[in-house]
């Protein structure tokens, strides 16, 4: 987007938007970096390598002038290569060069040490040979076993990295299973330290994953990324997509790795996306205690944290994912975090095989066999314990992993007949033919066990805690008894089924009628940065110009957290040059007040907050608008179908954004209050509204 502005940069305050006065919580601790051992990483993917070995250092002076002149370099080839229309993608394979350099000059901070300086200067010179190679038409690094190839990002329009590995009998006219491999914590690999590792690998320490005939895509997640979560879970997908586009990739056979870290991530990918892969092998992963930490958490703290941080409770989405769980006998790393008390036993990240194959026996799939590989009755999964290894993977495991990624890789997916899925948002509600599409009560266990039978002809299906649910792959569908309530429909692609009070029917497909919760517009605030998004910014004459100060103080903050860990800008707009267009297309985020935004005044009186010069007012509590206003999220009267939000970006405290885990501080809204000098203002009020939006 051409019209998209640069941002104004001040100075970087810790804190959360809503959570000034949360901040005294003990909230948890920042895990220490663990390098992904090579086991698990395949030749080239250990930790990130320029930021180890003392305190970080900053770039001489001569050095940044290098890297300045070297980006700009890097920078007027894209411009030029763009004027000429060369392919976009392939002019994203050289500015992913020149954002390596313009991102590092702008958080020098994340060098490190010097050999990310000197590695940084061998990578711009590739992209400036990259360039002119693209000028005279060519572009040798799409050849080859190994490359490195960029994508631009729908969430906020960066270019993003990643690496492909083909085999060694690839052939470009079959289509090729794909290894999507998730890395562990690497608190300085930025973009130039990704895309330099791959140039000179390291030797692994043990064999590398087995060559099965995979194309592999290492992700970088956009550094850390909060443990996967937010642009990190976008990246999955998106990187994906990217490989498709250059690549014959058999959509069934797609396989999930990740280790440590990535392994953390992982965790949530698989148990939150069962359907979207032939298998999943999962390795370490550290987890969240917050719930048991912090007594003190409000109502509507604990009740998102059911989303992302209790994935042991998300075990049973294995019943139709085959996963293999696994860590070292000996592995030190923090096994969760905040970790156990002194004194408590623990096995480190091992801890986390432990934790989901002991929720599936609860779920009623017993482990069977050897205590070091173990089978889960009545599911595809296996869990496996690496015999005197530390954090890490022992040859013998790496070999029956290899064989369990052969084995789910050589079937494929198979849609099933038989479904056992649960949820805690509408969020991540789908399971291959199964989407929860409404919940009697949000943040608490739902879930569905459905059976077709008979060809397709009849269904039984118990369910708990849901009020929609849609069907697919119904057109031979006949009867379904659901919650043992028999009903006749009629076959078609699509059937849905509503449920009111204790009876269900056969409901219009489609959109529930009304306002409601439902997929993607269910909150919490942070749901909607999970896609496009894009920040609104003020330019008229505020109600209360402190408001509009803070505001403006929390935009610029939030951009500047977001291009740091989550490695790109967002789009922002002044609110005078907003299109009906982007409504369409994003998630609008307006920040200042009905005087400043043009926007926001449109909305005043169609969102749950009464605004006025003199009072800012959410359900029974009204506050002095000269220094107090909202930040909160709500289907957008504008355009029902994307969320708009007021004056937040995420809620998460900044240290959370290169953490573990991201903890939404406010729920679905806030009131506010201006606090001068400080980008994060305090908090009043905040809570969740009910299923229909509304203030409880």
């Amino acid at each position: 987007m051409e019209s998209l502005k640069p941002m104004k940069r001040l100075a970087m305050l810790a804190g959360a938007t809503c959570s000034a006065a949360l901040l005294l919580l003990p909230l948890i601790a920042q895990q220490p970096p663990a390098a992904t051992p090579p086991a698990a990483a395949g030749p080239g993917r250990a930790g990130g390598r320029g930021g180890r070995g003392g305190p970080p250092i900053q770039p001489k002076p001569e050095e940044i002038t290098q890297i300045k002149a070297k980006t700009e370099q890097i920078e007027a080839l894209v411009k030029d290569l763009k004027s000429k229309h060369a392919d976009p993608t392939l002019i994203g394979d050289v500015d992913i060069y020149a954002k390596a350099g313009r991102l590092l000059l702008e958080f020098p901070e994340l060098f490190g040490q010097q050999p990310a300086i000197d590695h940084l200067m061998t990578v711009l010179d590739q992209g400036i040979e990259r360039g002119k190679q693209l000028q005279s038409g060519q572009s040798p690094w799409t050849a080859g076993k190994s490359r490195t190839y960029a994508y631009y990002s729908e969430i906020d329009g960066s270019v993003q990295p990643y690496h492909v590995s083909l085999p060694a009998n690839y052939d470009p006219d079959k289509p090729t299973r794909l290894y999507v491999w998730m890395h562990g914590r690497q608190n300085n690999t930025t973009e130039s330290e990704f895309i330099y590792s791959f140039d000179h690998p390291r030797p692994p320490g043990n064999a590398p994953v087995a060559d099965q005939g995979q194309i592999q895509v290492d992700l970088f997640g956009r550094i850390n990324s909060a443990g996967w979560h937010w642009a990190g879970e976008a990246d999955v997908f998106e990187a994906i997509a990217a490989v498709k586009k250059r690549f014959k990739i058999d959509d069934k056979r797609v396989l999930l790795r990740g280790f440590s870290m990535g392994g953390e991530g992982g965790w949530h990918i698989a148990l939150h996306y069962p359907d979207r892969f032939a298998a999943a092998e999962i390795g370490a992963g550290t987890w969240s205690r917050r719930i048991e930490a912090n007594p003190d958490l409000k109502p509507y703290q604990l009740a998102t944290l059911t989303i992302w941080e209790n994935m042991e409770q998300w075990a049973l989405n294995a019943f139709n994912l085959p996963l293999a769980g696994h860590d070292g006998d000996a592995d030190n790393q923090t096994p969760s975090v905040p970790p156990p008390p002194p004194g408590t036993p623990n096995r480190g990240q091992l801890e986390s095989s432990l934790r989901a194959r002991a929720q599936l026996e609860k779920e009623g799939f017993p482990a069977e066999g050897e205590p070091n590989f173990l089978r889960m009755k009545g599911t595809p999964d296996i869990f496996l314990i690496s015999e005197k290894t530390g954090h890490g993977t022992s040859p013998l495991v790496r070999q029956q992993l290899d064989a369990f990624l052969k084995e789910w890789g050589d079937r494929g997916q198979t849609s099933p007949d038989h479904i056992r899925f649960l949820t805690y948002t509408t969020r991540y509600n789908r399971d291959y033919w199964v989407s929860v599409d409404g919940m009697g009560k949000l943040y608490e266990r739902a879930d569905v066990d459905a059976q077709r039978k008979d060809a397709g002809s009849s269904y039984e299906i118990k369910t708990n805690n849901i009020s929609r649910l849609v069907l697919r792959e119904t057109d031979h569908a006949k009867t379904i008894q659901i919650d043992g309530q028999n009903l006749k429909v009629k076959a078609g692609p699509e059937i849905t089924l509503a449920k009111t009070g204790s009876a269900w029917k056969v409901d219009k497909n489609g959109p529930q009628a009304g306002l409601h919760k439902q997929h993607a517009l269910q909150g919490p605030i942070d749901d909607a940065f999970l896609d496009p998004f894009l920040l609104v910014r003020p330019t008229g004459t505020a109600w209360n110009e402190p408001v509009n100060q803070q505001a403006l103080r929390t935009l610029a903050r939030f951009d500047r957290l977001w291009a740091k860990y989550f490695r790109g800008h967002p789009f922002v707009k002044d609110d005078k040059d907003v299109t009906d267009a982007d409504f369409a297309k994003y998630h609008v985020v307006l920040f200042g007040d009905p005087g400043s935004n043009k926007w926001i005044a449109k909305l005043n009186g169609k969102l749950p907050v009464k605004w006025t010069k003199e009072t800012v007012s959410l359900g029974a509590q009204s506050f002095p608008a000269n220094e107090n206003f909202p930040a909160l999220v709500y289907p957008n009267p504008l355009h029902p179908s994307k969320y708009v939000v007021l004056n937040t970006g995420l809620t998460i405290i900044e240290r959370d954004y290169n953490g573990d885990y991201g903890m939404p501080q406010c729920g679905d809204y806030a009131i506010v209050k201006v606090k001068e000098g400080s980008e994060v203002p305090d908090l009043n009020v905040a809570g969740l509204f009910d299923q229909n939006w509304k203030v409880k």
